[in-house]
């Protein structure tokens, strides 16, 4: 008999949406509000809690991207403001028995200090660096409150690497998808990626699943396709030719490639493309049996999807500049977010 009844945020972006229409589809589930991300107030919220008696809630709207956010103060508005009031909303609903969050491995940060492997227990630095980060930073706080306030509500948080998928426009495929990437001079990172589906699949199973976890506090989980590229293989995998450039002027490329609503580059993400980031994903396999495709499969996923290798395997087509890359990049449509 159908029980659950699931309020998914986000569902008007890629990941949100098809989360929805699967938990449609699931016959456990009784009933699926949708609520868009412009929607996250307490009123709005607090009236779909009641009036559904809704007892899973999955905050799936919180975005990487300011330029798809409509600027920095809107992307903060959406990620923290919005995450209070959900939070709060849930708070005063006696229905809501499970809450699940898609936070990201932003969290950890990326710094010359970082261990070679993050894991869940892996202590945060107390003030990450860039904008998304800080996001994630209060939205986890925010989710910690929660679990304190309402210790009978089963909370996970699933800390998802950056996304790659045949189909994907994200910050990370928007990079690769330049024929001259530009990389910072004298780094070769470590890279992970999580294949688009397999971090559907992962919110899909957490929703459904029956694991109570620990009463007062969230439940941390990495999301990450195991194995790992270097930065210079990512690339020559894409088919793509790297150009090392000197990391001001490379930050300098990534303010441009920001303002003309281009390419969205935090401080975060280019800290990523300088350090890496690695992460341990035992306990999400342990727990729920989510074990994601490999690093570099999603990788070449996205590769194939998006037809990359045309530029290596033409070599006489000219290289465009800088700005014919940004012109042609801002044609593309948005279908997801990081």
């Amino acid at each position: 008999m159908p029980s659950a009844t699931v309020l998914v945020t986000g569902a008007d972006r890629y990941l949100g949406g098809r989360l929805a229409a699967r938990l449609k589809a699931d016959d456990r589930v009784a009933r699926v509000v949708e609520v868009d991300t412009e929607s996250l107030d307490n009123g709005t919220i607090s009236e779909l809690l009641a009036r559904a008696e809704v007892d899973t809630v999955v905050h799936s709207s919180v975005t990487a991207s300011a330029v798809r956010s409509g600027g920095r103060t809107a992307q903060k508005e959406s990620n923290v403001l919005g995450t209070m009031h959900l939070l709060a909303s849930c708070q005063r609903a006696e229905s809501v028995r499970r809450v699940v969050i898609k936070s990201s491995v932003a969290a950890y940060g990326a710094s010359a200090r970082d261990p070679a492997v993050f894991t869940e227990d892996t202590e945060l630095r107390a003030a990450p660096r860039g904008e998304f980060a800080h996001d994630i930073s209060e939205v986890e706080a925010y989710a910690r409150s929660f679990a304190r306030r309402r210790d009978d509500v089963t909370v996970t948080v699933l800390r998802l690497a950056p996304l790659l998928g045949p189909t994907s426009d994200t910050s990370m495929t928007r990079y690769f998808s330049l024929p001259i990437v530009p990389t910072i001079l004298g780094f070769d990172p470590r890279i992970q990626f999580l294949h688009i589906e397999d971090a559907l699949e992962a919110l899909y199973r957490v929703t459904m699943s029956d694991h109570s976890g620990t009463p007062g506090r969230p439940e941390l989980f990495n999301v990450a396709g195991p194995g790992v590229l270097l930065l210079s293989q990512a690339v020559r995998r894409a088919g793509r030719i790297a150009a090392p450039t000197p990391e001001t002027i490379l930050r300098g490329m990534a303010a441009l490639a920001r303002d003309r609503g281009v390419i969205d580059f935090s401080h975060d993400q280019l800290d990523f493309l300088r350090y890496g980031r690695v992460v341990d994903c035992t306990r999400l396999a342990e727990v729920y049996g989510v074990t994601p495709r490999s690093t570099p499969d999603a990788f070449d996923d996205f590769v194939a999807g998006h037809e990359l290798m045309s530029v290596l395997s033409n070599p006489a087509t000219p290289a465009p500049s800088f700005r014919e890359m940004l012109r042609g990049l801002r044609t593309k449509e948005d279908n997801d977010d990081r």
